[in-house]
């Protein structure tokens, strides 16, 4: 199955759907890269930088069920290129 390489960046306002969103993270873990979470103490908020590959619906999926949450936001941001595997693979180019 094709898959996208995207950012989904999350800030959560509301520290009591904090759980939940873990939650949902659990389920989704085996198409998470790497999570970075800063707290921003002086504004009361956290910021999540997700990385992931994946299906573009199951990103979609993932994206909208957090951003439901209350006082969480999300915003998906899609790498341009499909998987390498299934485009030949690698796009260096070679001199010889």
């Amino acid at each position: 199955m094709e898959t996208r390489v995207a950012i989904i960046g999350i800030i959560v306002e509301d520290v009591d759907s904090v759980e939940k969103l873990n939650g949902i993270l659990h389920n989704y873990g085996r198409y998470i890269i790497g999570r970075m979470g800063i707290p921003y103490r002086e504004k009361g908020i956290n910021i999540i930088s997700l990385a992931v590959d994946a299906p573009q619906d199951i990103i979609s999926a993932l994206s909208g069920k957090l951003g439901r949450l209350p006082g969480v936001s999300t915003k998906a941001v899609y790498s341009k290129s499909k998987d390498k595997a299934e485009n030949g693979g690698s796009d260096e180019k070679t001199d010889r």
